[in-house]
């Protein structure tokens, strides 16, 4: 009796792209589509880490110098 192809095993939970199961070689997604998918998401700022507001003239201080460092 042979064993499974451990690479098409669908590992538990469900993809976040589409909600398909997953597969194990595309972890956690159930396709290379749905991993471009994602990226290109990620690549295109559709998704974003939430930080503090920043104020009108630190935002502009920000985009111009890069981030604040504090001096020890």
């Amino acid at each position: 009796m042979s064993s499974p192809d451990p690479v098409s095993i669908r590992i538990g939970g469900k993809c976040p792209t589409c909600g398909r199961p997953t597969e194990a070689r595309f972890r956690p997604f159930c396709s290379t589509r749905c991993q471009q998918l994602d990226l290109g998401r990620w690549l295109n700022e559709s998704y974003r880490v939430p930080g503090p507001v920043l104020e009108d003239d630190e935002a502009e201080a920000f985009s111009q110098n890069g981030p604040a460092r504090d001096s020890d």
